[in-house]
């Protein structure tokens, strides 16, 4: 793999990290703006906010975790990030509510777990 690609993944990588980051801000901010202020609820709760924030996790995700899992042949971050991408998929198929804020921040942070592993792995 080329230099250039390779920055362009550990680059990707660190946008995981920033993404899943800003995930997690979302599901802790609209929690309490929501929930105990009773602002934004629209907005913050948007569905199509989530399955595009899935859409781009799952992009990225594979761009990275499995590109850096072949390259250097540790699965690990792939197991990892497979598993937070797979409960942030489940938090957007059971809707509003606990489960979902459960699933999305235990699959988040699995995400960057994987990202943060990934880049690791990698030097």
């Amino acid at each position: 793999m080329s230099d250039a690609m390779l920055a362009l993944r550990a680059r990707l990588d660190r946008i995981g990290v920033l993404l899943s980051g800003l995930c997690l801000l979302h599901c802790v901010a609209g929690i309490f703006l929501v929930g105990m202020l009773g602002l934004g609820g629209t907005a913050l709760l948007d569905p199509d906010i989530h399955r595009w924030g899935l859409a781009f996790a799952l992009v990225i995700g594979a761009a990275t975790i499995g590109i850096g899992a072949l390259r250097h042949g540790r699965f690990l971050p792939l197991a990892v990030g497979g598993t937070g991408l797979g409960l942030m998929a489940g938090a957007v198929a059971v809707g509003h509510g606990n489960a979902e804020v459960v699933l999305t921040v235990c699959g988040v942070i699995l995400v960057a777990t994987a990202h943060v592993l990934n880049i690791r792995q990698a030097h």
